[in-house]
């Protein structure tokens, strides 16, 4: 067989199937690995591989890939990482109750997995002051009632730190997840 022919024939091939196709048919055609190489459609290493695998297992399909198949497929994925976008401190507990929900039953642990491969990873949120417009309010007419004071009358007035007081949540630390 001429390798004029062929390699415009191999070179409109684009996918790794398709090469592989091609390079299995090159071969029963009785053509060597060597010559195959020459037509430039696949490293020589590559196309020796291709060859073995066809001659144990009298295939060109790869094997399926070991280990346990994953319960959630890519589009489920974006939906999982979707509902983490609109409540970015919603915990993987929450999440994996909203997933399942949606058709997709997995663990705590697998939610986590899943929003770390999309690029989430959790960390503690900033603390910030809640001030509602009122608090503002309140603390600009606290500021300029007692603006003129002195030192004086700032030290008859007692100030107590001793006590944690909290309005919202246990002690601020909540973790968040982002990108």
């Amino acid at each position: 067989m001429a390798l004029n022919i062929i390699v415009p024939l191999l070179l409109t091939m684009v996918t790794c199937k398709e090469t592989c196709a091609v390079i299995i048919a090159l071969h029963k055609k009785g053509l060597t690995g060597k010559f195959i190489a020459a037509t430039k459609i696949a490293p020589q290493s590559a196309i020796y591989r291709i060859i073995k695998s066809f001659k144990e297992r009298g295939s060109s399909v790869a094997k399926k890939a070991p280990g346990r198949p994953r319960k959630s497929t890519k589009c489920q994925d974006r939906l999982l990482k979707l509902f983490q976008l609109r409540d970015r401190a919603a915990t993987s507990a929450e999440l994996a109750q909203e997933w399942q929900q949606a058709g997709v039953s997995v663990s705590a642990r697998t939610v986590r997995r899943r929003l770390l491969e999309a690029g989430l990873v959790s960390r503690r949120a900033a603390k910030k002051p809640l001030l509602s417009r009122k608090n503002i309010k309140d603390r600009l007419i606290f500021c300029k009632k007692y603006r003129d004071w002195t030192a004086e009358d700032w030290g008859k007035v007692i100030f107590s730190d001793e006590s944690p007081f909290r309005f919202f949540g246990t002690s601020g630390k909540r973790p968040v997840r982002r990108r």
